[in-house]
């Protein structure tokens, strides 16, 4: 407050008149007010607002090329096994071995099978003259029809067990299902087999060949049966060949969550089961409700699957800040799996210097 009179009152009066005093006592006060007026009063300062940048995030749903490497297999690659136990008592081929379609392949040692097909036949004969017997006696009054029954029975179930045995033996023997190439050979002669138990393998060339490629699922929904793919293979040279999508999974891989997608391979000699090669696709468009990408920048205190982001309301250019849920991250920047929706404006610059409910101006441009 300034000091306005320098001048008590008093010393005034004896100066002045009487009269005058109260002249000088009102004057007096309206100076002090006047200086009490005079003051600054201090007001709070307003924070200028924070240039930064922003961008509007959009699903994951343009169109991008993924490079993914695969397994060149045959479409087709089927394990042979006996159906019965028993001893390999001869295996003709090797693996790499080219076959042909019916060709005898390996054979099962058919002592046990053949005396139990021989056996299966004896009881067949017996239950047969059984059934007779017991027509004959029944015709003659002398036992009952559930005996008749009962013999027929026996002799139906003497002939099934006949007809298994018979089979058995039939599969005692492998055969080429189509013409192809020995891809592996886990069983050897002399080896004891369980039924089932793989004893060849052998890759179909009626189907040709397929790259087995392991995608992501957000990536295996982006991918249509039909579109065509760059198939490279080291092997092959620094050529490319041009493969078709033959078969996109349903059913992800419990281990690796991955899905199988093949892409059907030229008929080529150099192909061979177990190369290793690498295809380019062209992802389309992602389905509704695709996870929405950010840049990089945008995302702060991020932990495990989650961090923060600062989304603009541009009624009143004030910021927010608002928890996410993060996927993977790439070169195009933050996967965003929740939290957010398109069209929504995300600052990507300064959200170090930022803070929720904070007034920001566009890089760029004035108040607005």
């Amino acid at each position: 407050m300034k000091v306005v009179v320098s001048v008590s009152a008093s010393v005034l009066g004896m100066v002045i008149g009487v009269g005058e005093r109260w002249r000088v006592a009102a004057l007096l006060g309206l100076t002090v007010l006047a200086a009490c007026g005079d003051s600054t009063t201090a007001t709070p300062a307003v924070a200028p607002a924070q240039p930064v940048r922003v961008v509007a995030v959009q699903p994951v749903s343009g169109s991008a090329e993924l490079e993914v490497a695969g397994t060149v297999r045959l479409k087709r690659e089927t394990p042979l096994a006996f159906n019965s136990p028993g001893r390999i008592a001869s295996i003709d081929v090797r693996e790499g071995d080219q076959v042909a379609a019916r060709q005898l392949l390996a054979q099962l040692d058919t002592t046990a099978l053949g005396a139990n097909q021989a056996s299966a036949a004896a009881e067949v004969v017996r239950a047969q003259a059984e059934l007779k017997r017991a027509e004959d006696l029944f015709a003659k009054g002398w036992v009952a029809a559930p005996n008749v029954e009962q013999a027929r029975s026996t002799a139906v179930a003497a002939q099934a067990r006949a007809r298994a045995a018979g089979f058995d033996v039939s599969l005692a023997v492998l055969r080429a299902p189509a013409a192809g190439v020995v891809l592996a050979r886990p069983g050897e002669p002399g080896q004891i087999v369980a039924p089932g138990q793989a004893v060849l393998t052998i890759g179909e060339m009626n189907e040709g060949f397929v790259l087995r490629l392991p995608l992501a699922d957000r990536d295996t929904a982006r991918v249509r049966q039909g579109q065509t793919a760059t198939v490279r293979i080291p092997a092959l040279g620094p050529g490319t060949l041009a493969g078709t999508v033959s078969e996109v999974g349903a059913r992800g891989d419990d281990g690796t969550g991955t899905f199988r997608v093949e892409v059907k391979l030229p008929p080529d000699s150099r192909l061979a089961s177990g190369q290793i090669g690498t295809a380019r696709l062209v992802l389309g468009p992602a389905e509704p409700g695709a996870p929405i990408s950010v840049p990089a920048t945008a995302v702060f205190s991020a932990r495990a699957d989650e961090g923060f982001v600062y989304v603009l309301d541009p009624a009143t250019r004030r910021v927010q800040q608002r928890q996410v849920m993060l996927g993977n991250v790439d070169a195009a920047g933050v996967v965003v799996t929740s939290g957010l929706q398109p069209g929504e404006q995300v600052v990507t610059t300064g959200v170090d210097r930022l803070r929720d409910g904070q007034v920001i101006e566009l890089a760029g441009q004035g108040p607005q």
